[in-house]
């Protein structure tokens, strides 16, 4: 008997949430099959089989939370049992594998997840389907709130799949509940009150929530704001674009000057550790990406022996990876300092919370026109934007953050410095 056990995902995993079981007890499955989706503190990832057998004694049920290293099923081989008493149940023979035949065929009617969870049928509308629908559960929360009938979609995950970005070129159905086509309701003469509805936080929300609540509460934040001229940023971004060499934008060269920076003043790539400060050796720059069921920060290793246009790269990849929740652990782990960007949402100003470990994290808001007075007295319209260094106390005094939000000032606002 091989037993499936909570996987150690990264050295601050602690415990895990089974969001899905792909594979069902009874199931034949080989060493390294997906047989299930797990969620930890930073991401969702894949479950493989650790051996060859029948899927047995499942213990641990879709959204169940165990520690890592507790035994959650088991593979059988041919005539194994399950031990006395696992899972405080009696003893179970191993289940014979399904032909390929009986497996491609509609699953039992109390496994039609999809199916029992369907609409009734109505005139124009494509009948629902009989067998299990494999989604992630992304990609059912997707389905759900727009209305698609995920037994007409064509899934490109493992297995057939459907994942998220399988949904994003599907045309939405009507609401449930409502035939296709039906004309919309006269709205009533007086709206009626609409009642409190309460709605569960997602695993990944969750997550967030604790971990902002403990930084809050635990590091004492202080916070320094300085206004950067983007100037020169915009005129090499045009210059990148009219060579036709890559697009480069303006977070990259925040990413690249807070590298350059870090590097300068180690005192701020660091980490508290009770009676000492850990001075990291490399620079990990952690950029919180916005996700479908909250947030998330992907890491770019070693950003400051990075160029400019690989910083880019690496960034747009991070961030697609991030969408289509398929970051590795290593992506997301080992992060010395963080990032958070609100320029594209239109905001003057922000402060971020720090996200522990780290001892910093810098806030980007837009990049403005304004009216500015030069040197010489004159008016003129510059390009401006404030960036705001949230920093621990406990590692980082008013004097070392202040330096280091203009150290990374002179670094944006001379960026030719940054092209080497």
């Amino acid at each position: 008997m091989t037993e499936v056990i909570m996987p150690k995902m990264g050295d601050g995993m602690e415990e895990g949430t089974l969001l899905e079981w792909l594979k069902k007890e009874g199931d034949a499955v080989k060493t390294g099959d997906v047989i299930g989706t797990i969620q930890t503190d930073k991401a969702t990832l894949e479950l493989e089989s650790p051996g060859s057998g029948v899927l047995s004694g499942v213990l641990l049920k879709e959204g169940g939370t165990v520690p890592v290293g507790v035994p959650i099923a088991a593979i059988l081989s041919s005539g194994e049992k399950l031990p006395g008493g696992w899972g405080g149940g009696s003893e179970k023979q191993a289940a014979p594998a399904k032909p390929a035949a009986q497996t491609a065929s509609s699953a039992p009617a109390a496994e039609s997840v999809s199916a029992a969870k369907s609409p009734p049928e109505t005139n124009g509308a494509p009948p629902a389907s009989s067998g299990r629908v494999k989604a992630s559960p992304l990609a059912k929360k997707i389905a759900s709130e727009k209305g698609i009938d995920l037994s007409t979609i064509k899934g490109s995950g493992p297995g057939g799949r459907i994942v998220e970005k399988d949904l994003m070129s599907a045309p939405a159905g009507a609401p449930a509940g409502a035939p296709a086509g039906a004309p919309a309701a006269a709205p009533a003469a007086a709206p009626a009150a609409v009642a409190d509805r309460e709605q569960p936080l997602g695993r990944l929300r969750q997550i967030t929530a604790k971990r902002t609540a403990e930084s809050k509460q635990q590091v004492p934040h202080f916070y320094v704001t300085v206004e950067v001229d983007v100037e020169q940023i915009a005129r090499f971004r045009q210059i990148f674009a009219d060579e036709e060499s890559g697009k480069v934008s303006i977070n990259d060269f925040v990413v690249k000057a807070c590298a350059a920076a870090l590097r300068e003043m180690p005192e701020v790539n660091a980490t508290f550790k009770g009676q000492s400060v850990i001075l990291h050796g490399a620079v990990n720059i952690g950029m919180a990406v916005a996700v479908p069921d909250g947030l998330t920060v992907a890491v770019i290793k070693n950003a400051d022996a990075l160029t400019l246009r690989q910083i880019a790269a690496s960034s747009k990849d991070l961030a697609a990876k991030a969408k289509d929740n398929k970051l590795s652990i290593d992506e997301l782990s080992d992060s010395t300092f963080s990032i958070s960007n609100m320029g594209m949402l239109d905001v003057d100003e922000f402060v971020a919370i720090v996200n522990q470990p780290n001892a910093g994290i810098l806030a980007i808001a837009s990049a403005r026109k304004r009216a500015v007075v030069d040197e010489q007295g004159n008016i003129v319209v510059r390009t401006r934007m404030n960036i705001t260094g949230s920093f621990d106390h406990r590692v980082v005094d008013g004097a070392i953050g202040a330096r280091f939000m203009n150290v990374v000032r002179s670094y944006l606002e001379a960026p030719s410095r940054l092209l080497s």
